[in-house]
């Protein structure tokens, strides 16, 4: 099944908007696409990229014909349709300000044993200058926890187009690059001890430092 016709399998109003969010990038940020025979077709998963823009969850997302799931912090459940919305399409609150937020951390697990797959940003939120900043251990943590496949992905262009502080940039090319998925034994070494969750948070994100656009070649 194609990308533009998966959201037939999703929830409704996640099927909605994951189409808006795929014909929108489509119209007005059209850039180059790579990788996505990475994405597992079956079976949990994580996706792990950098964050620059408020556009990269939607853009990263609907490139995946699967339903994921993604995080979000508390404080964008307000009264009416914020929250409706947040939780009608899945989305998990958290507490960015309060430590380990372990009501998040289970909700993800129960979501990858139920074979979803999940968007997360070692980061932690989004790069004040487009540049790649030091991860956080959160992802580690829960990419340990979980023991599933990790997939890198670097999306590039989305600062130039609505980075922070930056106004909204129509027609700014916005590439999206996946990598191959990191097995548990690639990023995960329980033998760091205190340090494993920072540093699988590290291993990951080397690797989505590592993703480049193919070049282009010139005929």
């Amino acid at each position: 099944m194609s990308r533009a016709l998966s959201q037939v399998e999703m929830e409704p109003v996640y099927g909605f908007f994951h189409y808006l969010a795929y014909v929108l990038y489509g119209m007005f940020f059209r850039g180059e696409t790579f990788g996505l025979e990475h994405l597992p077709r079956q079976g949990a998963f994580l996706i792990a990229a950098n964050h620059a823009s408020f556009l990269d969850p939607p853009f990263i997302g609907c490139q995946v014909s699967r339903q994921i799931a993604y995080f979000a912090r508390k404080t964008l459940w307000k009264p009416g349709f914020a929250s409706w919305w947040l939780d009608t399409v899945g989305t998990i609150p958290v507490d960015r300000d309060g430590g380990q937020d372990v009501s998040a951390i289970k909700r993800v697990l129960k979501a990858l044993k139920e074979d979803k797959g999940l968007i997360l940003f070692p980061e932690g939120t989004r790069s004040p200058d487009g540049q790649l900043k030091e991860p956080k251990a959160g992802v580690g943590l829960i990419a340990c926890r979980a023991q599933v496949p990790v997939i890198p992905a670097r999306i590039y262009g989305s600062f130039t187009a609505y980075g922070k502080g930056q106004p909204l940039r129509l027609g700014t090319p916005v590439t999206v690059v996946f990598g191959p998925p990191l097995a548990p034994a690639i990023y995960d070494n329980p033998a760091d001890g205190k340090e494993r969750y920072q540093l699988a948070s590290q291993r990951i994100f080397a690797r989505i430092a590592s993703l480049q656009p193919p070049p282009v070649v010139v005929i």
